[in-house]
């Protein structure tokens, strides 16, 4: 995770009475909330909050949202197409499934409306990436701007919302991890700092600079937060506003990453693929493909060479620039290269690279280590020509 970070009013200790000021009511305290990650072995952040961030006046079902797996009569490469997929509702209703497996779920969400209703995913860690859009990511942990290509990174269990100008349309790539999402191990040193070889580090990632708390204000104003837990949904009302978290400190925490901050390594020939790797969690990596220089040798071949992925199951997302190694690809486009099947550059593309001293396309790659299901929206998106796209 993220590195430590503070902000607002703490106590000198952990677990000891934070007092509020003379007159306030609630026991004279502000009351502490822990928030920990992997029961207590992992991080964890503590708040403190002017009114219990217990109380509930309502509970109540609020349906199912189940990902279908459609059954595939063949192993086959997908392209999918989902630069015009319809905008329809916010945030989080207009999220589209396209892929999924027991480990990782992939959405798109091209909103038509702002978000309205505070929500919080309390089984899964998510990565927005953010290919069009501005705004702020309210949280109970404070104001967190994003921009395009921002990858932002909500751990589960934390209340959200997003706020957009009224002049801006989003464009939302989801990731949703059964997993805790965290970064490469071998990008840091014993000591947990980012070494210095390593394609991005600490300067590069921003929390939340600016509280949310609304004060006694918010006392007895009533929220209500969508929950999901898995397929479940469940809607609770709030007594209090949940904004009012007058400090906080530690290391999980919703951040942003910019993909147009990631180094890429370059070597004087072709590099493989985990050289972009970005994030990690339970059963795939997430991978930046950013504008770089490409391989130095005189002789190198400029793209990817043909892969057979024996193990995993590679989808990329194409987000902008000239995509060297695919014709027919846009922006916006999602290719599904599954394992068992070759896949490579398309024809042209070896030779025309030798020319190439820079590329400037930006893509995010999904690994994963167990097969990938498409779903019935993405089917419906799908080009079923793209697996004889290599023939001349």
């Amino acid at each position: 995770m993220p590195y430590y970070r503070t902000l607002g009013s703490i106590p000198r200790k952990r677990h000891i009475a934070h007092r509020t000021q003379p007159g306030f009511r609630n026991e004279g305290l502000y009351y502490e909330e822990v928030w920990t990650r992997a029961g207590f072995s992992r991080a964890y952040t503590i708040m403190y909050h002017r009114r219990p961030p217990t109380r509930v006046r309502k509970v109540e079902s609020a349906g199912r949202w189940t990902v279908e797996r459609v059954p595939q009569a063949v192993l086959r490469h997908h392209h999918i197409r989902t630069a015009g997929l319809p905008r329809q509702g916010d945030s989080i209703s207009g999220r589209v499934p396209l892929l999924t497996n027991d480990d990782v779920t992939l959405w798109r969400c091209r909103p038509a409306t702002a978000q309205v209703e505070w929500f919080r995913n309390a089984a899964a860690d998510e990565i927005l990436f953010v290919h069009k859009g501005q705004g702020t990511v309210l949280s109970p942990l404070g104001r967190l701007p994003f921009r395009p290509y921002d990858y932002i990174v909500i751990p589960r269990g934390l209340l959200w919302r997003l706020e957009t100008p009224a002049d801006t349309t989003l464009d939302l790539v989801i990731i949703e991890a059964r997993g805790l999402v965290d970064f490469p191990n071998r990008y840091r040193n014993p000591d947990g700092q980012f070494k210095l070889g390593a394609p991005f580090c600490e300067r590069d990632l921003h929390g939340p600079s600016e509280l949310l708390d609304h004060g006694e204000d918010g006392s007895g104003r009533e929220t209500v937060v969508l929950i999901k837990d898995g397929d479940r949904l469940s809607r609770y009302t709030l007594a209090d506003d949940p904004c009012d978290v007058v400090g906080w400190d530690g290391y999980v925490y919703p951040f942003t990453f910019n993909a147009d901050d990631f180094e890429p390594i370059t070597g004087t020939v072709h590099q493989p693929p985990p050289i972009h790797q970005t994030f990690e969690a339970d059963g795939f990596v997430v991978c930046t493909f950013a504008p770089r220089m490409l391989d130095t040798h005189p002789e190198a071949i400029k793209v990817p060479y043909a892969h057979s992925n024996v193990e995993s199951d590679e989808v990329l997302y194409y987000v902008r620039g000239r995509f060297s190694s695919r014709r027919g690809v846009e922006e916006a486009s999602i290719t599904l290269h599954p394992h068992g099947i070759p896949h490579g550059p398309h024809p042209g593309t070896i030779a025309a690279s030798f020319s190439h001293q820079r590329t400037d396309e930006l893509a995010v790659m999904i690994d994963t280590f167990r097969p990938l299901y498409l779903t019935p929206q993405a089917l419906h998106y799908d080009d079923p020509q793209y697996p004889y796209s290599w023939l001349d």
